[in-house]
């Protein structure tokens, strides 16, 4: 089969001191010869008799994984099981190096490639055959799944190499073992084929009794993380075998790996506290070591574990992520930043290498991911230009394509930081375009944000409110009362102040209250004492103004710089502070 002329192909596990050969038959015979003396010179045979119908048959199943069928022809076929002697493959020449294998498997790009490499080899350890699927799994999986999936799974190579894990798979080696499961997931093979079963029952079996090493229960953790999620209940069995490891002894794949593990079984009322103690502290070590997808990964995990007291680790891994803000992926962004505000860290240089990345790549990069820089941007209040700019440009480009979170998630911030980019005038149009065409999409509260962000930075959305003020949609606000009546409020009684011409409905009275919690936080403090004593120098009498009063309507004065300017206008000639209907500037 490896050499397709001739009959034989031999695989060999070098799991015992005494290496197994396992000799494959590709045509009508497969045999298997057991025994410690070498194949020609065994007097006793073992032997069962193996029935096939039919070529081995794959199918595409749901959810994307592959079955395999194994049928038979009604032939009686005899396999034989011996051993070798450690020179019998050597001194056959049928022995490559596992070294230059590995070497050569990785210089090839297509399946095609590797199955002609394979067919010529006659003889390999089980460890190079797993090493082989998975490289089959890396050149194949593109984002879509597998490129050529019917061209691999009937292929022979693939089929015999498939049927020695099945049969064998009590005499493989840990490391072949566990590749060989990995490889073969990667490869949408069905969960519920007796190949996987076999694999996974051999797995578990060697967990229990506790003879995988540290890598191996790694490799076992993140096949079962990616075959059955987080309720596989041998999860949490490898992470209490990994206690009792030597963390200071882990790779720094290993160490992720466990992260990932830990953030799926730790539930409350469950301690592993102390695990995650000495994990910590092992990773502060060798934070300069992790890629850009371990800090993420790790960072993520924190956040799920709420490692708040992990402070140290949290900064350094805040730090480090800095260098690696060009290379993130989107997703692996998304996770850095989601840490920075759970953990409430701050770093300038973060926010510089964001401003750096995001103008280049804002047409490339996911709307998600640009939802959530920005909201990173607002709820540390980084007003940064360059930023907000190109996620102008993206939504105007864009938007239609977006979903309503994340329209939303692109709006708003402008309306927090009170900014208005240089197309603003664009931006508005869009915005306006896409709420005519999707304004029923929209959950009752997000469209209640975005409306109101708008209405702080003068733009007054009064074609939507009949829809905001009518009986129907406030009756769907439910759960977050308090802040939205506030908000009904505020777009009622600045439209009536700023847009006298619109005579649609009215906020029922029952929804509108009588004054608004502002917090203010040291700046907004600062700003109004230099408003007061700019007024006070101007007026001469402190008589003339006064602070902390209602305005007309109510109008809202709060941490809105304009806001300043509109009381600074007020007390000078309060009958020039027109109206300016600046929803026309949609």
């Amino acid at each position: 089969m490896a050499l397709i002329s001739q009959k034989s192909f031999q695989f060999y596990s070098s799991s015992t001191p005494a290496r197994r050969s396992i000799l494959m038959t590709l045509s009508k015979r497969l045999s298997f010869i057991s025994g410690r003396r070498k194949p020609q010179n065994c007097s006793s045979v073992a032997t069962r008799m193996l029935c096939f119908r039919d070529k081995s048959q794959y199918v595409f199943c749901r959810k994307n994984h592959v079955q395999l069928r194994m049928q038979s022809l009604s032939v009686n076929e005899t396999v034989y099981l011996c051993g070798d002697t450690e020179s019998s493959t050597k001194s056959n020449n049928m022995w490559i190096d596992e070294e230059l294998f590995f070497k050569k498997l990785n210089s090839l790009c297509t399946s095609k490639e590797i199955f002609d490499f394979l067919s010529s080899l006659e003889v390999m350890s089980d460890t190079m055959a797993s090493g082989a699927l998975q490289r089959i799994s890396e050149v194949e999986e593109d984002e879509n799944g597998l490129k050529n999936p019917e061209e691999v799974l009937e292929n022979e190579v693939f089929r015999a190499l498939c049927f020695q894990f099945e049969f064998e798979s009590s005499k493989l080696s840990n490391t072949g073992l566990l590749n060989a499961l990995q490889a073969l997931i990667k490869l949408r093979i069905d969960p519920q084929s007796t190949l996987m079963a076999s694999l996974l029952a051999e797995g578990e079996e060697r967990l229990g009794k506790g003879q995988l090493t540290t890598k191996n229960l790694c490799a076992f953790g993140e096949s079962l993380l990616e075959l059955e999620g987080p309720s596989c209940a041998m999860l949490e069995q490898i992470v209490n075998h990994m206690q009792a490891k030597d963390i200071a002894k882990w790779s720094p794949r290993e160490i992720v790996m466990v992260y990932k593990m830990l953030q799926v079984t730790v539930r409350e009322g469950e301690n592993y506290q102390g695990l995650l103690n000495r994990l910590n502290s092992v990773t502060l070590t060798i934070v300069s070591q992790l890629s850009p997808k371990f800090t993420s990964i790790i960072l993520n995990s924190l956040v799920v574990l709420q490692q708040t007291r992990a402070v140290p680790l949290v900064t350094a891994l805040c730090k480090h992520s800095v260098k690696h803000t060009p290379y993130f992926t989107d997703d692996e962004l998304v996770h850095v930043l989601e840490a920075f505000l759970y953990f409430g860290h701050r770093e300038q240089i973060f926010t510089e290498a964001l401003e750096t990345r995001v103008p280049k790549s804002i047409f490339t990069m996911h709307p998600q991911t640009v939802s959530k820089v920005m909201h990173y941007c607002c709820q540390k209040m980084i007003l940064s230009k360059p930023i907000f700019d190109a996620a102008a440009e993206g939504f105007i480009s864009d938007a239609d394509r977006f979903t309503t979170d994340q329209i939303a998630g692109y709006i708003i911030p402008f309306g927090t930081l009170n900014y208005l980019p240089p197309n603003a005038s664009s931006l508005f149009r869009k915005l306006e375009m896409v709420l005519h065409t999707r304004l029923r999409h929209f959950q009752p509260h997000t469209l209640l944000n975005l409306l109101h962000s708008c209405v702080l930075i003068q733009r007054y959305p009064v074609n939507f409110l009949p829809k905001i003020f009518s009986p129907y949609f406030l009756q769907q606000l439910q759960g977050k009362e308090q802040i939205a009546t506030s908000q009904l409020t505020q777009l009622f009684l600045t439209v009536t102040l700023e847009c006298p011409f619109y005579e649609g409905p009215k906020l029922l009275p029952k929804y509108q209250v009588k004054a608004f919690f502002m917090p203010h936080s040291s700046l907004d403090v600062h700003l109004l004492k230099r408003v007061k004593a700019g007024l006070l120098y101007l007026l001469k009498k402190r008589t003339y103004f006064a602070s902390g009063v209602s305005t007309p309507y109510f109008y809202m004065v709060g941490k809105e710089r304009e806001s300043y300017r509109r009381l600074w206008l007020s007390a000078l000639c309060p009958a020039q502070l027109g109206s300016s209907p600046l929803s026309k500037n949609y």
